[in-house]
């Protein structure tokens, strides 16, 4: 399998590119990475250096990239973070070249826009833009429950809340909606779960909720889960692998201390998940 994916990079611990990357290889997808920033870490920091890559810049890697005769092998392309507005053409391009040179090549869209603790902290155009111009191309996406609120204009809470916010987020385009953090009030104490809808059904899994949030857990995730919904094309199967290989992570993190993903300390969980958490269908 070979993935264009087309992220922010930082040079300090494990987000977007330098998330994603890794985990894809050490489960034996080729990684295509093109660059969207290049900074000294993220941005949670509070203050960060290097550049954010022009789009025209952006376009012109990934024309290089074409020009080697890359495009027809691509199974997937992945975006998450866009940065700015300019951006956003220079992907929806990408992914209508890479379709026309292999029309079974899926494009996995993170709509990242912010949290329901934080609200939106992308710049005031980026959900208008998410949802009329790389939200409709896209053929999965992966928000958060605030996220897919936003896109749907909806405030899903409850598990038919958050179908019905799925399904609405499916008429924008994508045939399969993955929500990586469904919070609703019944659910047990302690827990989170992950939701996966696509035309065969709806899976959900629950996980333990560790009072820990890792910045770049959910480029893994969106990345683990594109890998294996594109391998295996069966929700419930990529549902548990992601969610069992993510709780380790994210688990190892939190045990070690460390404000950073351990990303590379977890690289067993990728290679062979332990599948300890089981899919439900729920419709």
């Amino acid at each position: 399998m070979k993935v264009l994916s087309i992220q922010s990079a930082v040079a300090h611990g494990h987000v977007g590119n330098s998330a994603a990357v890794f985990p894809l290889q050490r489960i034996g997808v080729e990684v295509v990475p093109v660059l969207t920033v290049n900074f000294s870490n993220h941005t949670g920091y509070g203050a960060w250096r290097g550049p954010l890559i022009p789009p025209a810049d952006v376009a012109e890697v990934l024309l290089g990239v074409e020009e080697r005769g890359v495009f027809p092998q691509v199974d997937a392309v992945l975006s998450g973070y866009q940065g700015g507005v300019g951006i956003a053409d220079v992907i929806v391009d990408a992914v209508g070249r890479v379709k026309a040179a292999n029309p079974s090549a899926l494009y996995a869209c993170d709509p990242v826009m912010g949290n329901a603790k934080s609200g939106c902290f992308v710049a005031p155009e980026i959900p208008d833009l998410l949802r009329e111009r790389v939200v409709p191309v896209a053929d999965i996406i992966t928000p958060n429950q605030f996220e897919l609120g936003v896109l749907t204009g909806t405030e899903p809470s409850s598990l038919e809340s958050t179908l019905a916010a799925a399904d609405l987020a499916r008429e924008l385009g994508p045939a399969t909606v993955l929500v990586t953090s469904v919070e609703r009030p019944d659910r047990p104490q302690d827990t989170v779960e992950m939701l996966v809808v696509d035309d065969s059904g709806a899976w959900i899994v629950r996980t333990p909720q560790l009072p820990f949030k890792a910045n770049g857990s959910g480029d893994v995730t969106a990345a683990l889960f594109t890998a294996h919904y594109v391998q295996s094309r069966q929700p419930a199967v990529a549902l548990e692998r992601t969610a069992s290989s993510v709780f380790d992570l994210i688990d190892l993190t939190y045990r070690s201390g460390e404000r950073e993903l351990q990303l590379i300390q977890a690289q067993e969980f990728y290679a062979t998940p332990r599948m300890q958490f089981s899919a439900t269908q729920v419709r």
